[in-house]
């Protein structure tokens, strides 16, 4: 089993940038592959990027590819969303979240068990 603890979010003007963190306990991180996932107001939960368990290959929404990037330390059971050149469409709360599933669709919100409390970031116009 896995807990996890998103930091980072904030307030930023567009075209700024945050760097997010979602810190993992649980001996086995390693073995996770780990998703960044957000929610506007009045939407549904939505799937940002992901990355393998080794780092060797990472997957992006269209809406946030070439902004955003996706990176884990697996010494310190850390995964990281850096988001740059932000728009007030990126205002969501972000979500991290593990699955120990090595196969299906891993951009489906329903493919993972575990998930963090969420951080809210707003980038203002």
């Amino acid at each position: 089993q896995v807990q996890l603890v998103e930091s980072g979010g904030g307030l930023v003007q567009a075209g700024g940038s945050l760097r997010l963190s979602c810190a993992a306990s649980g001996r086995t991180f390693s073995s996770y592959t780990m998703g960044w996932f957000r929610q506007a107001p009045g939407k549904e939960r939505s799937f940002v990027a992901r990355i393998s368990w080794s780092a060797g290959n990472t997957v992006y929404a269209d809406s946030v590819k070439g902004r955003f990037t996706i990176s884990r330390d697996n010494a310190k059971n850390t995964v990281y969303l850096q988001m740059n050149s932000l728009k007030p469409e990126d205002t969501a709360v972000y979500y991290c979240a593990a699955t120990q599933r090595l196969f299906g669709d891993l951009s489906r919100r329903d493919n993972y068990g575990y998930w963090g409390q969420g951080t809210q970031v707003t980038v203002s116009s």
